[in-house]
Parts: structure tokens; C-alpha cells; sequence
């Protein structure tokens, strides 16, 4: 943190910014005969609807992110281990990123996996320079960074048991980024489950945030609901006193299209499933009416933390990527900014050297980012 330190007295920090396609075919061998029953032609998917992004609705009460767009760093630092579920990041991934077009990134951290279990809970120092350096190389790229705290899931078993504990950690997570720049914001909990429901959230939270603000009293810190912080916790969620907190929410509907084949699901979703019936588009304008009335309810402007539809094989990328376009331009047309999961090793946008294409070019925001 000492460089972030020497750089603010140098200059102010900001962070900012705004395809192609593909296919193949398998050519078979002529039928010996021609008898046999013709197979019918499939009927097409329907095109999804177009929406057109708008500007950023503006908060009345608390703070609105400038996110624009962005990507979470998916199923990298929320494995037990970096590189168990992918490859690991690599620093160069921050530029492409930010020549891609994104503003900012959301960095999925499984912090309790490296920190002790007795007081004071220690972070692994090895582990919490490796979050470090990551971050400040985002921000010197010109990324805007969301750092959360994902994966904690004896805490959602067991709120009263961990609540010290998770506390603790940000006490040391926020000290360690106290001097970072204000393009840093902190999420304290993702997807709240399980044991923790709206009703209980803020006994955890309330802790926990009041450790961030003791070395960290204007810095953004992001809040989500209950179960899995879908698009009906907002109904129920609670947010502190608090003049600088965002809540947030996450989309995969339809779960039957983004969880298809899914293996970590069980029962898994059954392949196959399109997206952009007209069914589909009226749910999705509803959800839109939940989020404007949310709103109009409580003056602050959430953001869509995590989107995104499987990579699986049998999942056409054509399908993914008119899922991407439709969602994010849904939400951007009433002034909603949202975060795609994810870059490289989890419903993948990328794939080795090559973003995947088509997928760049479908992923909007608002037309502005205040």
C-alpha cells in the first residue's frame, strides 16, 4: 500500500473505459439409401427482445457505483486454492481486460480458507500480499476493483458461531487497503444463504462493517440479500446507516437455460433449454419492474453483481452470447450497471489467447456512469 500512498500525492486516481464470429461444420458420408425418414428441421429460437441502454439512474439515498462494464474474476482467489479450478491470474490479464472494454473487475476472494480459527484470525501474510498485488496491478491497469469476501460457508451455516471471525477479517482486510484508491470498493459478504437469511443479515454485517469504517470511513462497501442474493432479496433487504453502501443483486434467470447440465447442481438442469421465448422476455421485463420499483422504494440504485449462462459444449456460444446482450442491455436500459461471470475459467467470456466471439461486443452498460 506504501506505492498507492506515494502515487496519491503524485496524481488523483480514476478508473474508466468503453467481436467477430464463428462456426464449423462435420460433413458426413452420403446415405447408401435415400428411404429413410427425413429428420425434421428444428424450429429456430426466437430472437430476444431488443432493449436500449439508458443513462445510469441516479441515488437518492447512499452511493452508485460507476461500474460500467465489468467481469468478475471468476473461480480464481474463491478456490481453496489459486489455480484449483482454473489456471490462476496472471498480471497481464488486467490489460486485456482493459482493452476489452472494461471498467472494472469484481475479485471473488475466499478469505476463510487463509485465515486461522482462533482469535485474532489471523490472514495468511503470504496470501494477503498475493490479493494486494493483484489489486494494485487492476488499478494500475485502470480497473476499477470490487474485493469481496465469497465462499464462507460456515458462516452461512452457522452465523452466531463465525460472526467474530469474519469480522476480524475485514478489520485486517480493510486496514490493508485503508490507503487504496477510491476506485476500490469492498463487498463485505457474496450470496448470503442457508442460516443467513434478510432477518439475521445484519447481525453479521453490522460488525463487520463497523471494523471497515474504523480505517475505511468513505470507502463504497456493497451489500446482497438472502438466498444466493437473488432479485427477490431486494424485497426484504435490510441496509445499515450507512451514507456509502450499494446493494447488489444476482440474475441467472432462467435457471433451466444459465445451469443447464450444470454438475455442481442436483439435480442438474436438463440440456437443451433455449433462451428468448417470449415467456422468457416477459419474466425478464417483470424482474426489470422489481428492480425500478426497489428504486422508486428506497432512492438507491443496485447493480447486477453477477450474470452469465454455462459454457458447456452442448450450450451453443451463439445462444450464451445473445443471453449476455439481452441481459445486460435489459438492465442498462433502466439505469442498471452489471458485473459478467466470468472471465476465463468459469462460464467463460474468454478462452486461451482470444476473447470468444461475438461475447465483447454483446456485453452493455449504461450510456453513462455516474
Amino acid at each position: 500500500m506504501r506505492r498507492w500512498i506515494l502515487a496519491a500525492l503524485a496524481a488523483g486516481v480514476a478508473g474508466c473505459s468503453g467481436g467477430a464470429g464463428g462456426g464449423g461444420s462435420v460433413i458426413a458420408p452420403p446415405s447408401p439409401t435415400p428411404t429413410a425418414t427425413p429428420t425434421p428441421t428444428a424450429t429456430p429460437t426466437p430472437a430476444p427482445a431488443a432493449f436500449v441502454p439508458g443513462p445510469a439512474a441516479r441515488a437518492m439515498t447512499g452511493v452508485a457505483l460507476p461500474l460500467g462494464k465489468c467481469v468478475n474474476m471468476a473461480n480464481h482467489l474463491e478456490a481453496p486454492t489459486e489455480g484449483e479450478w482454473g489456471r490462476a491470474i496472471v498480471d497481464a490479464d488486467f490489460a486485456i481486460i482493459k482493452a476489452g472494454g472494461f471498467d472494472s473487475i469484481r475479485l471473488p476472494v475466499r478469505w476463510s480458507a487463509h485465515a486461522a480459527t482462533t482469535p485474532p484470525y489471523a490472514i495468511d501474510p503470504a496470501f494477503l500480499s498475493r490479493v494486494e498485488h493483484l489489486v494494485e496491478t487492476a488499478t494500475d491497469a485502470g480497473l476499477n476493483v470490487m474485493l469481496n469476501m465469497h465462499h464462507y460457508d460456515e458462516l452461512f451455516a452457522d452465523p452466531p458461531a463465525h460472526g467474530e471471525r469474519f469480522a476480524a477479517m475485514w478489520r485486517q482486510i480493510a486496514a490493508t487497503f485503508a490507503d487504496a484508491p477510491d476506485s476500490v470498493w469492498f463487498e463485505l459478504l457474496n450470496e448470503p444463504h442457508d442460516v443467513l437469511d434478510d432477518d439475521n443479515l445484519l447481525s453479521v454485517l453490522t460488525p463487520a462493517l463497523a471494523q471497515v469504517r474504523a480505517s475505511n470511513p468513505t470507502r463504497p462497501v456493497v451489500i446482497g440479500g438472502e438466498n444466493y442474493s437473488g432479485i427477490g432479496s431486494l424485497a426484504s433487504l435490510p441496509m445499515p446507516d450507512d451514507p456509502y453502501l450499494v446493494p447488489t443483486f444476482h440474475y441467472y434467470d432462467p435457471f433451466a437455460f444459465t445451469h443447464q447440465g450444470a454438475n455442481w447442481v442436483s439435480p442438474a438442469p436438463a440440456l437443451g433449454r433455449s433462451f428468448g421465448s417470449d415467456a422468457d422476455i416477459a419474466a425478464l421485463r417483470s424482474d426489470l419492474d422489481k428492480v425500478t420499483a426497489y428504486i422508486e422504494r428506497t432512492g438507491r440504485v443496485p447493480f447486477v453483481g453477477e450474470y452469465g449462462a454455462i459454457d458447456h459444449p452442448q450450450v451453443p456460444l451463439a445462444e450464451r452470447v445473445a443471453y449476455m446482450n439481452t441481459v445486460s442491455a435489459a438492465f442498462a436500459s433502466v439505469g442498471v450497471q452489471s458485473c459478467a461471470w466470468g472471465y476465463t475459467n468459469s462460464f467463460r467470456l474468454r478462452d486461451g489467447d482470444a476473447w470468444l466471439p461475438g461475447m465483447l461486443d454483446a456485453i452493455e452498460t449504461t450510456t453513462t456512469l455516474e
